[in-house]
């Protein structure tokens, strides 16, 4: 009985011929390292005037009636009154400058954790939530710095707003930097993945581009959902007005004053997330106190989740391809 010669692929052939591994193997790490930054920073700065409205509706004064009653009136406010680059897109130098390292560094991280965790026979949902908290722990040292300036300047709006009364005054981001330090010292996102593939059920093992925006959207947008009552704590304590040095604080203090407008506006001081939360709950109730800009919140992290799953995923693919065919930077010396 004869056989079949083996068929080995000349370079012109596969210069033609994209790959098609049923079975790939886990990319790189520096394929993950540039597909997560590029993906990161570009969703960021993308998405970033919602991010801005979500801001402002969280961390706008109890005020009766509120500046901005939603998410759409919001945007079409600051628009009018404050224009794009210092009003929808106020913040966006710092927040890029913490994007761009913060993300790279959480993707290698989390595809670091996820495949050491695997390869020692962990379940993968463990792994993928390990990777997941342990990447976000280390690119907390990036983000946090980086998003104390960018919602501060965001609350802010630009330098002598007088649409806007934020209780900061920055000229710019290094102004800001300066006076913060002088005065105040993917877990369902790789289930959808998984999921998505199994129902495709393509011969080349990856999801169309239709699905993985789908799965990223649906991750960031049920993540974003969850968390947003910690979120509104985190812009509160991050842009609130340092209480002066001689009084004490034991607890939760809210002192009323009245606008220019004249209406009654609760000026609030949080001493910590725990009192913050209950004080939110039991004075503002769950929609208007913890889920504070939950709509804003919920459309930002879908289409930011989207836009960084998609440009993460096809990064990771472009590569895998320049890599099969030689090419530069992967060209064989």
């Amino acid at each position: 009985m004869s056989h079949l010669p083996s068929f080995n692929p000349t370079s012109a052939l596969k210069r033609v011929l994209p790959p098609t591994v049923v079975d790939a193997q886990d990319p790189p790490y520096i394929d993950c390292l540039i597909a997560g930054g590029m993906g990161g920073s570009i969703a960021d700065f993308i998405m970033h005037s919602v991010d801005t409205v979500k801001t402002r509706l969280q961390g706008q004064p109890s005020g009766k009636p509120p500046k901005y009653n939603n998410m759409f009136h919001a945007y079409s406010t600051i628009l009018r009154e404050e224009g794009v680059s210092r009003g929808l897109y106020g913040g966006v130098t710092p927040a890029m400058f913490g994007s761009l390292p913060g993300t790279t560094l959480y993707f290698v991280t989390y595809e670091y954790t996820k495949r050491t965790l695997t390869a020692s026979g962990c379940p993968d949902t463990i792994a993928h939530l390990a990777g997941g908290s342990i990447g976000d722990v280390l690119a907390s040292f990036i983000y946090v710095p980086s998003e104390v300036l960018k919602t501060r300047m965001q609350l802010q709006g630009r330098y002598n707003n007088p649409s806007f009364s934020s209780g900061y005054n920055y000229k710019n981001t290094w102004h800001a930097l300066k006076m913060i330090v002088k005065y105040d010292g993917f877990a369902f996102y790789e289930k959808f993945k998984v999921e998505a593939r199994r129902w495709e059920a393509r011969k080349d093992g990856r999801m169309s581009i239709q699905v993985e925006t789908a799965c990223g959207a649906v991750a960031g947008g049920l993540a974003g959902f969850l968390t947003t009552p910690l979120d509104v704590m985190k812009t509160l304590l991050q842009t609130q007005v340092k209480k002066p040095t001689n009084s004490i604080v034991t607890g939760a203090v809210a002192t009323t004053t009245s606008s220019a407008s004249g209406a009654l506006i609760t000026q609030k001081y949080y001493v910590g997330i725990w009192d913050g939360l209950r004080w939110n709950l039991k004075h503002q109730g769950v929609i208007g106190g913890l889920f504070r800009g939950v709509g804003p919140r919920v459309f930002w992290t879908s289409f930011q989740s989207a836009i960084m799953f998609v440009i993460y995923e096809q990064a990771l693919h472009l590569q895998e391809n320049m890599r099969y065919f030689g090419q530069w930077p992967y060209r064989a010396s």
